[in-house]
């Protein structure tokens, strides 16, 4: 080996004297002996496990997604789980979901039997199911725990693994503290206990899971209709839809699920259909961008489709096109579908009788506040938590537990969505079906989304919201990220946009009983903001803005100004 700190040698070396490591795993670290750069960033840390678990680029090393840093991972959650059951009756027990990627089945199994060696049972989907559904199954089969092994919207080239507690939420930053410890606490591959499948099978630790998850998940998710009745009445039928899963886990359970609300002019992407772990037909499989919709659109046009929804990878999160008076295909925001979602079931319930004195709405702290008046406006209780739906998630518990408020609906801007309380992650089959049924009811009326969502600017004022991020890889690129974030810091903007700066808030301080996360928002006087945020699943940071305007111009000119402005600086 060339060029290689001694530290990193020392990591590569251990792996390939390991006797647990197989030998293609140590064929492929003997052929980057000559590329130091490479070896480092595979082994200059652990890949780290965050409060959402792990998500890195798949390969061989300590900094890569394989088997044996799943397994690792596996062995310090299995310690987790053993501690949350402790003086509870029966065996514990993990319900595991994977989706589409490379090595997803791979790296299932293998949680399965480091869980199964720890005398732990794994409940296993054969294939792939949405990330939600592993939620709802947490819940409903009373399991201990779960883990699903996704990557989300990331490229091809990366997996992940997503641990969450016997509420069915992903863990929260104190519990994955306890995870983490444990995972410190292995030191080699050989203190992982694992069994073999034959072994796991005949001693009833490795369970299979099927048609009978399955059907109660899509029932669970078509109860959470707010007008059954018109869908009944025949306007499900009148609707046109178009549905793409980016070849990811979707298909299956949103056809199935609105099929069962009496949709029936659905439309398949055919060449988006089917599972694909290199998403052949896209940049990036995430429906947060249009260029994911191309296709979508193209048959759209053909079909005379009201409305195009597309799931990414894992099924958690939703996008959506609609139609407009010319013909032409708009894209929604994450905070667009999210506002027309809260005002569609709030409007409803209302109607109805059925919205409760006690109603509450939870968002993120760079979700739009749109979807908030709106909430507001209909007598609910509005909350913010921290960026991640896991936050979401502990706020339904809490009203759960103190029965103070009724959870109604939590969105976050980034396309993530739940209705109902039967799982505790945002689900991008239900958000599917509730588009559609709100397309459905305005359709009736004459009116597109569009023309709803124009209606509500009238109404509450023209917010605007853009996101711009900066990636930054490798060990250099968190450097960056870091300092960028403690110049801004200790160094805050005086104005932005031509408008004074009235607050600052740093979440790393733990504002308003949240956790301590590395966050900046700057309120500025004019009831703008902006925030700057590392991501935690990506080698990235965001920046969030958003305007209340008196005009569609008005807050498309007050964006424009403080996004250059602020960029400006961050790339200076």
């Amino acid at each position: 080996m060339t060029e290689i700190s001694a530290s990193i040698k020392a990591k590569v070396e251990g792996w390939l004297q390991d006797p647990s490591v197989d030998e293609a795993t140590k064929q492929e670290l003997r052929g980057l002996e000559n590329d130091p750069q490479e070896l480092e960033d595979r082994f200059y840390r652990d890949l780290e496990f965050g409060t959402g678990g792990l998500r890195g680029v798949i390969g061989a090393g300590s900094n890569r997604m394989n088997r044996y840093t799943v397994a690792r991972a596996t062995q310090g959650f299995a310690q987790y789980i053993l501690e949350a059951h402790a003086g509870k009756e029966g065996k514990p027990s993990v319900v595991i979901a994977h989706d589409c990627r490379h090595f997803s089945p791979e790296f299932a199994l293998e949680a399965a039997l480091v869980l199964a060696g720890n005398g732990i049972a794994a409940k296993l989907f054969p294939s792939l199911r949405p990330t939600p559904q592993l939620s709802f199954s947490v819940r409903a089969l009373n399991a201990t725990g779960g883990i699903v092994i996704t990557a989300s919207h990331n490229p091809p080239e990366y997996n992940g693994y997503k641990v969450y507690n016997a509420s069915g939420g992903q863990l929260v930053p104190h519990e994955a503290e306890r995870v983490i410890a444990h995972i410190q606490e292995v030191s080699a591959f050989a203190q992982v206990q694992r069994l073999t499948r034959e072994e796991a099978e005949a001693k009833g630790l490795l369970v299979w899971l099927g048609e009978a998850e399955d059907e109660a998940f899509a029932k669970t998710v078509a109860s959470t209709s707010v007008n059954r009745e018109l869908l009944s009445a025949g306007a499900a039928k009148d609707l046109v839809v178009v549905f793409t899963p980016l070849h990811g886990t979707g298909n299956v359970p949103v056809r199935r699920v609105l099929e069962k609300l009496g949709f029936t002019q659905v439309h398949i992407v055919k060449e988006q259909e089917q599972p694909d772990a290199n998403f052949s037909t896209v940049k990036s499989p995430n429906p947060e961008e249009r260029e994911a919709f191309a296709m979508a659109i193209e048959l759209g046009k053909q079909v005379g489709a009201d409305l195009l929804i597309g799931t990414d990878p894992d099924a958690d999160r939703m996008g959506a096109v609609v139609r407009m008076a010319n013909g032409e295909y708009e894209i929604l925001t994450g905070n667009q579908s999210g506002s027309l979602l809260v005002h569609y079931v709030l409007s409803q319930m209302k109607e109805a009788g059925a919205l409760p004195a006690n109603g509450a709405v939870v968002k993120t702290i760079v979700t739009s506040e749109l979807g908030a008046a709106i909430a507001r406006h209909y007598g609910a209780t509005v909350f913010n938590t921290l960026t991640g739906f896991k936050y979401i998630g502990e706020k339904m518990n809490e009203f759960e537990k103190h029965q103070d408020y009724t959870y109604l609906f939590g969105y976050e801007e980034s396309y993530g969505y739940l209705a109902g309380n039967y799982a505790r992650d945002k689900d991008a089959v239900v958000a599917s079906a509730l588009i559609c049924e709100a397309a459905a009811y305005y359709k009736r009326q004459g009116k597109s989304l569009i023309d709803v969502l124009e209606e509500l600017y009238a109404q509450f004022g023209y917010y605007r919201e853009t996101l711009a991020s900066r990636t930054l890889k490798g060990k250099d690129g968190l450097a960056k990220i870091g300092a960028l974030m403690e110049d801004f810091r200790s160094n805050p903007p005086q104005q932005i946009g031509g408008v004074r700066i009235g607050e600052m808030l740093d979440y790393s301080l733990g504002l308003d009983g949240l956790p301590k996360e590395n966050v900046l928002k700057f309120l500025l006087e004019d009831g703008s903001w902006c925030c700057l945020r590392p991501s935690g699943t990506e080698p990235k940071i965001k920046f969030y803005f958003g305007v209340r305007g008196t005009s569609n111009e008005d807050a498309a000119a007050r964006l424009g100004r403080m996004q250059e402005e602020l960029l400006a600086r961050v790339d200076a």
